[in-house]
């Protein structure tokens, strides 16, 4: 578990220390991003490292002031630039807040058309925290927050949505422990003045920024944006980050060829069984049309 009441950055190491002469570095930089936020190794590094930026961000989704955090505890962490198999490529984020509400955090970029079903296996887990003998009503609330890039339900985008259970026809709400929040990266257009109020739609822009001259522009809104692009900054320019960052992403490239091979494969055998049912099909018939003759001829050779 990793409090992160506390932070600290190893002035031994350049490539995470925030001085001047970093600040000189980064307004320097120009070009795209290496890996960007949407990389969910980066994703995940920024926010375990930075405490202020994790905080900001839940401040903004949460739609909560600063002081109203007391404590957040990040209950999974990972030793960055560790090599993680790639059967352990699950970089969500699980986080206890105020010591009474579980939060899960996912960067997911690809559609892989279950993310319905994902982000609710993710939430019940982290919903189901009672040791054996507990109370029922000592269940913690429960917060999944996706940030998505591309659309769930793609025939109805929303930019900020919130779901909860409700009853179907009252709307009257069964619960208010279990939250599923999902951020739409491909439709910040659709933010409301709620959602740019507490500057949800920054925190996009910011994720999706594909140069570091849009970063900066996006940062100069806020110190806690400014502060998560240095971040983000020092971890383009730590190897081992990057190493692990561009691992991540060989692996998601590899697992999308493997996909689309799949997909290839079934398509193709799809195709084999619509022939093979057309031609059984149509031997069927030549059978029926063979044996109706057979039978007329039979007649006409008995007369």
């Amino acid at each position: 578990m990793q409090n992160l009441n506390t932070h600290s950055f190893d002035a031994h190491n350049p490539s995470t220390y925030i001085g001047s002469s970093f600040h000189q570095r980064l307004a320097d930089a120009t070009g795209p991003i290496d890996f960007p936020f949407t990389n969910d190794y980066i994703f995940r590094a920024a926010l375990q490292k930075d405490a202020v930026i994790l905080k900001g961000l839940i401040c903004s989704m949460l739609h909560m002031q600063p002081d109203e955090i007391k404590s957040l505890t990040i209950t999974n962490p990972i030793t960055l630039g560790q090599h993680i198999d790639s059967k352990e490529f699950i970089l969500d984020i699980c986080l206890i807040l105020n010591d009474d509400t579980h939060i899960d955090l996912e960067m997911q970029v690809r559609n892989e058309s279950d993310w319905s079903d994902r982000s609710l296996s993710y939430l019940c887990r982290n919903f189901d925290q009672l040791s054996k003998g507990e109370d029922y009503n000592a269940s913690g609330t429960a917060i999944h927050i996706g940030f998505l890039d591309f659309s769930p339900f793609p025939d109805a985008p929303e930019f900020y949505a919130t779901y909860k259970l409700l009853n179907v026809k009252s709307c009257q709400a069964y619960t208010s422990k279990f939250v599923l929040n999902v951020l739409d990266l491909t439709h910040i257009e659709l933010a409301t003045e709620e959602d740019k109020a507490y500057g949800i739609d920054s925190w996009a822009r910011l994720f999706k920024a594909k140069t570091w001259e849009d970063l900066k522009m996006i940062a100069k809104q806020n110190s806690t944006l400014q502060q998560a692009s240095e971040t983000l900054y020092t971890l383009n320019c730590d190897q081992t980050i990057r190493d692990m960052a561009r691992a991540r992403e060989d692996a998601i490239r590899h697992e999308n060829r493997v996909n689309k091979l799949l997909a290839e494969k079934d398509a193709c055998i799809a195709e084999m069984k619509t022939s093979i049912a057309e031609k059984d099909a149509s031997i069927t018939e030549l059978n029926t049309r063979l044996a109706k003759l057979e039978s007329l001829l039979a007649d006409s050779l008995n007369k």
